[in-house]
């Protein structure tokens, strides 16, 4: 529990801190955002304001785990630092797409199968190792089975396992990237999803089959170690999202939404709860179904179900104030993720009932 406590206090005073630094710096260097002739005219006020804050998000993130870690004389695990690769990886795609909207002054980045191939390249590093390094009791940092809260018994094997990392890491970035359209939306929904793995490492920790003496327990490798990771990513958006409100004085860009959904992902991945995700991450799970609703429909039909997506611009359209959207979307968000908290542990009493 203290390097829990340590990982997202030190999380939160790096970005609390360290953002403003970053501001100054990228107005310096001209890393304004651009915003999309096709986007709500309300967005265009935003026109120059600092992007590719993510950065320090993986920043505080990663010296929010190391620095507990060296506090407490705690050794790191492969399950933590498989995650930090993957946020930090996908941190990095996100950043080359960032740099090249600002170097071409162009509101697209890297083209679409440029972006999907590096996600592809990290994804794809990340399950193989996955599947690597078990512990004395043998189990590795993820499983070839498809989970919902434990292992469903769906046994997909090596290749198709790397494949289905691949589309939920892919899925959960891009969602993430979606949902950041409006000022503190997704880092506020992040500091919630983030804040639900901590409860559930601790607990998969305290019923683990390497510690437990019940019966029922969790095959999860290095489950309270990834408690210390949300911890650190949950701090280090705490800190962000003090900058990040409306108005904001800079955005997260792709450097910060792909590495949040990645290290969404490969925290579902390695707690066995990858089916779970869908409802502790459901508010980026409905703003990526409102753009394939929208893009589907009109492609059948020549017309549209949106006035525009994702989601949240459609209400904007209608005419909701963006801060009113982004509370109301806060409130969804915070009931999915107490939904999925009630099935996780649902779950567990309903089990050592039988």
């Amino acid at each position: 529990m203290r390097q829990v406590l340590l990982a997202a206090s030190l999380g939160l005073i790096v970005t609390l801190f360290g953002t403003p630094v970053a501001i100054r710096l990228l107005i310096r260097r001209g890393y304004g955002q651009l915003i999309r002739d096709d986007g709500p005219t309300s967005h265009h006020t935003k026109r120059g304001t600092p992007t590719s804050g993510g950065a320090v998000i993986i920043i505080g993130t990663l010296l929010g785990y190391f620095g507990a870690h060296l506090i407490t004389w705690r050794d790191t695990t492969v399950s933590g630092l498989l995650v930090l690769f993957l946020m930090t990886g996908l941190g990095i795609v996100g950043f080359l797409d960032d740099y090249i909207k600002v170097a071409k002054q162009r509101s697209l980045g890297l083209r679409a199968w440029a972006k999907l191939t590096g996600q592809m390249l990290v994804a794809v590093t990340f399950a193989i190792l996955a599947l690597q390094f078990p512990d004395p009791a043998g189990f590795t940092p993820a499983s070839t089975e498809i989970s919902f809260i434990r292992d469903t018994g769906v046994v997909l094997g090596g290749v198709l396992f790397v494949v289905w990392a691949y589309v939920m890491i892919a899925g959960t970035s891009n969602g993430v990237n979606l949902a950041d359209g409006l000022d503190g939306l997704a880092t506020g929904t992040s500091v919630m999803v983030f804040a639900s793995y901590i409860l559930i490492g601790i607990w998969q920790f305290g019923n683990n089959c390497q510690t437990s003496l019940t019966p029922r327990c969790y095959e999860v490798r290095d489950p309270l170690d990834l408690a210390v990771v949300a911890a650190a990513v949950m701090g280090a958006c705490f800190g962000f999202l003090w900058w990040n409100a409306s108005p904001a004085k800079i955005f997260m860009g792709d450097t910060g939404s792909l590495a949040l959904g990645g290290a969404l992902a490969g925290l579902a991945l390695t707690t066995r709860t990858q089916l779970l995700l869908v409802l502790i991450g459901g508010l980026f799970v409905l703003i990526a179904l409102s753009v394939i609703i929208q893009v589907g429909f009109f492609k059948l039909t020549g017309r549209r179900i949106f006035r525009m997506a994702p989601l949240q611009h459609h209400f904007e359209l209608v005419g909701w104030g963006e801060v009113t959207i982004v509370i109301r979307f806060w409130i969804i968000a915070g009931l999915l993720v107490a939904l999925g908290l009630g099935v996780f542990y649902a779950e567990w009493v309903a089990g050592a009932g039988t």
